[in-house]
């Protein structure tokens, strides 16, 4: 069965293609997710790094000494940049290793919090309580978007596997068990119309879902992969049902 059903995707050249296409993308996809990740468990990291710079700052040690105390006891991506960023600075100044260290980190939060620091130290302003506000901001604002990233992660997911899974093994039930080959139903062109119809919907349900999570360019990559998928699933399901 499994070798009919293979010889049966040799005249769908647009199958062919896709499953082709949907294998190469995939791995187009996986370095924006690992990227993703290593941002955000930088950025979740920030505001324990704020805190723990007032609270040394509050002590009476200088916003230099205090970062190279946190580099060695922060764990995780940012103390392992702002460690390598703060022993690259003997060479250059404290602001051009700020900087370099906020370039490393690809954040926009770590980025904006380092020229405040620059501005802070530059106006003479009262750091600690400059690092204890930006602490607890972005410890807000951090909570804020992991709850909106779950929720709206699990929507989209959803809206993903209905379409591009449940839909068409759906209408592959109904049509393998009421217009089944087996019984002489003549059904090819229905079933190429009706799989590039749910391929279509899939690449819409895969864009709606990316859109919704605010990820849509990098959800791109693997919408070759569902379309394939999706259109797999079903004539899979109408032959193996249907005979």
């Amino acid at each position: 069965m499994i070798y009919g059903l293979l010889e049966s995707f040799n005249d769908n050249l647009l199958l062919l293609v896709l499953i082709v296409v949907g294998i190469a993308c995939a791995a187009g996809g996986v370095p924006p997710m690992i990227e993703r990740r290593r941002r955000r468990s930088i950025e979740n990291a920030l505001p324990s790094l704020l805190e723990s710079l007032s609270d040394s700052v509050g002590a009476g040690r200088g916003i230099q000494e205090a970062m190279m105390e946190q580099s060695k006891t922060l764990p995780g991506v940012l103390g392992k940049l702002l460690k390598e960023t703060l022993e690259e600075s003997h060479s250059s100044s404290f602001d051009a290793a700020l900087s370099a260290f906020a370039a490393k980190t690809r954040s926009s939060q770590v980025q904006r919090v380092m020229v405040l620091i620059e501005t802070a130290i530059e106006q003479d302003s009262p750091l600690q309580g400059i690092l204890s506000d930006l602490a607890m901001d972005y410890e807000r604002l951090n909570d804020l978007m992991n709850t909106r990233e779950q929720e709206l992660s699990g929507r989209g997911l959803l809206i993903v596997l209905f379409i591009s899974i449940g839909l068409p093994l759906l209408i592959a039930v109904i049509v393998g068990l009421f217009a089944p080959a087996s019984k002489g139903f003549q059904i090819d062109s229905f079933n190429a119309t009706f799989s590039s119809f749910f391929g279509a919907a899939s690449a819409i349900a895969v864009g709606v879902s990316g859109r919704m999570m605010g990820r849509f360019k990098d959800v791109l990559w693997w919408m070759p992969g569902w379309v394939a998928v999706s259109m797999i699933l079903y004539l899979s399901a109408v032959m193996m049902i249907g005979g």
